[in-house]
């Protein structure tokens, strides 16, 4: 029986006969309100490729919901393309997305007494927004991934999104004509799912995976594939079952729990974004965790996974390679995994790992045997200094010097970076300082993916460094540091940068630092002004307005 108040409600006679007759419009029997309400929450569109499949998968939950005893009731939530709205003012609102979804979702499950939600998403934000909603609700939940796109197929290469922003910055550094160019522009994406390589929404399906809160395998599915659907029917049983059984989110997402999906990021060379994510998730769960626990994981779990950006292979791959759980079981057997952590299966991690081998088989090399491991130690290193005193995030895998000290060069908007980059005017060695970009400045906190993408395009990947308090996209690689918290908008250090500067950033002592001195610096504060706001009226002004530092993982609720 739900312990739900409405479910209870409903049946307790005439005063709440009008609330059942409203239901018997959607289809609810005299049998039906005896049995859990589930919701599920779709976020089905035709605006990316990574949602256009999600329609199918709520409708497959929903009629296998229904099978198992409960009553399901689907409803809508928003979703946008982070890959098309790159580059632009509209990526503004991508980040923001994060918290239309995960309000959407609690408001209708609050107003609705839901006794259960299963979210169904596929772009970037549709996960943490859903993740952050489950958290706050605290009913039994469980989140369907879409499932990755299948690579697409250029010259022997597979191509991916970030394979078309690269092509840019090599067609204006003359290393690929415009009929090549536009080769990769129709090869990259050749059917419905997010983003192929390990990039922010397969990173963060992943990271549900090992939290818990999604089936084992079905982070890595490719959406066309049959068993992206069965997946999504066998979720909607699960959800039934752990009704029955209250298996709640607060069981799920501990400290632990969290502690896991860091590994995990480590272990397949995720994007910096789940940093920004999971500590929004666990803020949201009232879990103590903070941007340093990042850190101290990363010194412990090297990178096995050859995964895409900075790697050769795409998420396919990988689960063709074993998966998640390969990796989990690798991570457990190694101590460094808690195994004792709830699902919401009701099984443990280490009952669910207990059939899969401790190493990968060796007819394959997307995930390396731990004796021989792509990098000693994980791929996101924070940084610190007086350019961040609150943290910073960089992606160090693949880089061959992880120290650089060079002039800045100054930028107070992605454009203009982006415009100095295509006008050929950056240099070898030069420091790219993208700032006014972070969650309050920008508002939205961009990701910087055109402006990366084609520095290594141009073959300067190596060369040139950038720092932004914006955030980089899951497909972003090189010399980057995001996330620079405070950003410039609040008055941090990096809104002191001026062209020329000699800034320094080393991955190895975690630093990154303006070589300025503090009595310059403290001049240079005395004259800041902070900018007038971008936007006075609608969800970007009342972002602004409400969002918290990066490093406390931009909340608007804090």
């Amino acid at each position: 029986m739900p312990s739900n108040i409405h479910s209870k409600a409903i049946t307790q006679g005439v005063q709440r006969s009008p609330n059942r007759a409203m239901l018997r419009a959607v289809g609810f029997g005299d049998d039906d309100f005896n049995k859990p309400i589930v919701g599920i929450a779709n976020a089905y569109s035709t605006i990316t490729p990574c949602n256009a499949g999600l329609g199918t998968l709520a409708t497959r939950a929903e009629q296998a919901a229904h099978a198992a005893g409960a009553m399901p009731q689907i409803f809508g939530t928003i979703t946008i393309s982070d890959g098309i709205s790159m580059g632009t003012e509209g990526m503004k609102c991508s980040l923001v997305s994060r918290e239309v979804i995960a309000d959407s979702i609690e408001t209708v499950c609050r107003a609705q007494s839901m006794d259960g939600i299963l979210a169904v998403g596929g772009c970037d934000k549709n996960m943490p927004g859903a993740m952050i909603a489950f958290a706050r609700l605290n009913i039994p939940a469980i989140f369907v991934y879409g499932g990755t796109i299948k690579p697409g197929h250029l010259n022997g290469r597979d191509l991916t999104i970030v394979s078309s922003f690269e092509a840019v910055g090599q067609f204006i550094a003359h290393r690929i004509d415009a009929a090549e160019l536009l080769a990769v522009e129709r090869k990259a994406c050749p059917g419905i799912g997010s983003c192929g390589g390990m990039f922010t929404a397969n990173t963060m399906s992943s990271t549900f995976e090992v939290m818990g809160i999604s089936l084992p395998y079905s982070s890595t599915m490719a959406a066309e594939d049959a068993e992206k659907s069965d997946s999504a029917a066998r979720s909607a049983e699960v959800l039934v079952q752990a009704i029955q059984k209250q298996i709640l989110p607060s069981q799920i997402l501990t400290k632990k729990a969290f502690e896991n999906a860091i590994s995990v990021v480590m272990a397949v060379g995720g994007t910096t974004n789940a940093v920004l994510h999971l500590l929004a998730i666990a803020h949201a769960m009232d879990v103590d965790l903070s941007i340093d626990d990042f850190e101290t994981i990363r010194k412990r779990v090297p990178v096995f996974a050859d995964m895409k950006p900075s790697g050769r292979y795409v998420v396919t791959d990988l689960h063709q390679a074993g998966g998640i759980p390969q990796i989990m079981k690798m991570l457990l057997v190694h101590g460094l995994l808690h195994g004792d952590c709830l699902t919401i299966t009701g099984e443990t991690i280490a009952e669910v790992l207990k059939d899969v081998p401790a190493e990968p088989r060796s007819d394959q090399d997307v995930i390396r045997a731990w004796n021989n491991p792509i990098y000693p130690q994980g791929h996101l290193a924070i940084l610190k200094g007086n350019l961040a005193t609150e943290g910073s995030v960089a992606k160090i895998s693949g880089i061959k010097n992880p120290k650089i000290t060079g002039p800045a060069r100054v930028f107070d908007s992605e454009e203009a970076c982006m415009e100095a980059i295509l006008a050929e005017k950056i240099n070898p060695g030069e420091v790219l300082v993208i700032r006014y970009e972070g969650p309050k400045g920008g508002p939205g906190m961009r990701e910087m993916l055109s402006p990366t993408a084609a520095l290594v395009g141009a073959g300067m990947g190596e060369s040139v460094a950038l720092i932004t308090d914006g955030r980089f996209s899951g497909g972003t690689y090189g010399f980057v540091v995001g996330h620079v918290a405070p950003e410039a908008a609040m008055g941090g250090t990096i809104a002191l940068v001026e062209e020329g500067d000699s800034i320094t950033i080393d991955a190895e002592a975690r630093l990154i630092q303006l070589n300025v001195s503090d009595q310059e610096l403290a001049r240079r504060r005395a004259l800041w002004q902070p900018p007038a706001p971008h936007y006075k009226r609608g969800v970007l002004a009342k972002y602004a307005r409400l969002v918290s530092s990066a490093s406390l993982g931009a909340v608007t609720d804090a």
